[in-house]
């Protein structure tokens, strides 16, 4: 198939790469598929038939904001789209959102663990209005993360009462909604018009689980994703197409959906 759209990957400057990724091997305990470099990530594009891959990058603190919003603009390209981040908690925020889309990006990524807060903490509120004010899509990383204690952070229960009080807010949610906590995906989210991306659930799910959720949410929602260099590409792809889901099911999760909510942006 043409046209196939990645909506979870990352990857990392040339100078920083080995770094990050020994780092973030060690902080998981897992062996990343990539080096962490944006020609890596094309080379697995090209290999495995990908057209275009959204790069999620994490500000950590504050003063991140700058040098990665440099390095996003230098990466942007026909087949790759950066989201870069800002600090939920950076004073800031709104003029960070108000030059992220001044430079023509889709969306911005955040994520609990790595950022330390919770999705539906009253004080992000203004930064939830402010993403919606600008029509920017925003990716979060839901459910446990690998490398941190699970508390819970960015649970079903959070995304629910984030997208009842900003039904317009584009949120992504990694993981086919919360990564590990699929009982409540299926109680809170399936079937609600939330965006979820497959990254790092098919590996580990029940094949005939995997289609119950799937299938009974809404098809305009769904996203393939990676989250490379952290899984294969192939092998995620592989993983999606052996749940037989049927030619159109499968169009819409690999390019028409990301299309769509690229270009509504």
């Amino acid at each position: 198939m043409k046209g196939i759209v990645d909506f979870h990957t990352h990857a990392f400057p040339d100078a920083l790469a080995d770094r990050a990724i020994k780092s973030l091997e060690e902080e998981g305990g897992i062996k990343a598929h990539l080096d962490g470099r944006v020609s890596s990530l094309l080379s697995s594009m090209d290999k495995h038939g990908i057209e275009k891959s959204v790069v999620c990058s994490i500000a950590t603190k504050p003063s991140q904001f700058a040098p990665i919003l440099k390095w996003c603009k230098e990466i942007q390209s026909g087949r790759i789209i950066p989201f870069p981040s800002f600090h939920p908690g950076d004073p800031d925020f709104r003029e960070r959102i108000i030059k992220i889309k001044g430079e023509g990006f889709k969306g911005i990524k955040f994520h609990p663990y790595y950022q330390d807060f919770a999705l539906n903490e009253e004080g992000l509120f203004p930064v939830y209005e402010e993403i919606c004010r600008r029509n920017l899509v925003v990716v979060v990383h839901t459910g446990f993360d690998i490398a941190f204690p699970r508390i819970q952070k960015a649970d079903p229960f959070k995304i629910a009462e984030v997208k009842e009080r900003f039904p317009e807010l584009k949120l992504v949610t990694t993981h086919l909604g919360s990564w590990e906590q699929w009982e409540e995906v299926e109680e809170l989210l399936m079937g609600k018009p939330i965006f979820m991306e497959i990254s790092c659930s098919l590996e580990s799910l029940d094949k005939n689980r995997a289609r119950e959720i799937i299938l009974n949410h809404p098809r305009d929602y769904v996203l393939f994703g990676t989250d490379s260099p952290w899984t294969g590409q192939g092998e995620t792809l592989s993983l999606l197409q052996n749940l037989d889901l049927g030619a159109d099911m499968e169009n819409l999760i690999l390019k028409e959906n990301a299309v769509n909510l690229l270009n509504s942006v």
